[in-house]
């Protein structure tokens, strides 16, 4: 049985890994900022309250967990807004940093407030997105959301780097286009199916492969 603990996990791909995560026997700690009767019936651990971009709503959750060890860390929390080039105004420039803040400094701030609780073989999986892909951009706009995305992938690489004397292996996964509430329901894949395919993912994947950039179906994708 491992130790798991999930970011965003009251809705979407987050709440579908913890249910897959539960279900199959492992001990889930679902972080978010409010649960969800949906979270509530998971039977994880729901640690409410943890916003990523506050530093002391991560050092409290680092002190409520006491003497757990983290086999596995699921960074998933992430927001998206709309951006098109020639209409951004006031308020757009503050969702594009809104959005870095979340997708891109959240999973290395959480990364860094649990450190010490990571297991010396520990896997790390940031739920990133291929449209953070420079060579898959074939379609523009989403400013905010794909810099943001591009960043965390840069951040992960070098979370890679600085961890592999510890033993812990951090993966960049693309879920794929999965029907939640970011996308308005519209998607390829349900988030139970993205969340089977991002469990077999972290289970398959190795520290000889740490720093990578994954979809969820298992095939690499370009920088």
């Amino acid at each position: 049985m491992n130790t798991v603990l999930i970011t965003g996990a009251n809705r979407g791909i987050g709440l579908a890994l913890a249910r897959q995560y539960s279900a199959r026997g492992d001990k889930v700690i679902a972080a978010c900022r409010q649960s969800s009767d949906a979270l509530e019936k998971t039977g994880a651990q729901v640690e409410a309250g943890v916003d990523v971009t506050d530093d002391a709503a991560l050092a409290g959750l680092a002190q409520r967990l006491g003497d757990t060890r983290l086999d596995v860390l699921v960074l998933n929390a992430g927001i998206m807004t709309r951006e098109a080039f020639g209409e951004i105004q006031t308020d757009g420039w503050e969702d594009m940093r809104r959005q870095f803040e979340v997708n891109a400094m959240g999973p290395l701030r959480v990364a860094q407030a649990l450190s010490g609780h990571l297991a010396e073989d520990a896997k790390i999986g940031i739920i990133t997105s291929r449209m953070g892909s420079m060579a898959d951009n074939g379609s523009g706009g989403r400013y905010g959301y794909r810099a943001s995305k591009a960043a965390v992938n840069a951040i992960g690489k070098s979370l890679a780097v600085d961890m592999e004397s510890r033993g812990v292996a951090v993966f960049l996964l693309h879920p794929g286009f999965v029907a939640t509430d970011m996308v308005g329901g519209k998607g390829e894949v349900s988030p139970e199916h993205a969340a089977a395919q991002l469990v077999e993912r972290l289970d398959s994947l190795t520290l000889d492969q740490s720093g990578s950039f994954w979809h969820a179906n298992g095939s690499e994708l370009p920088w």
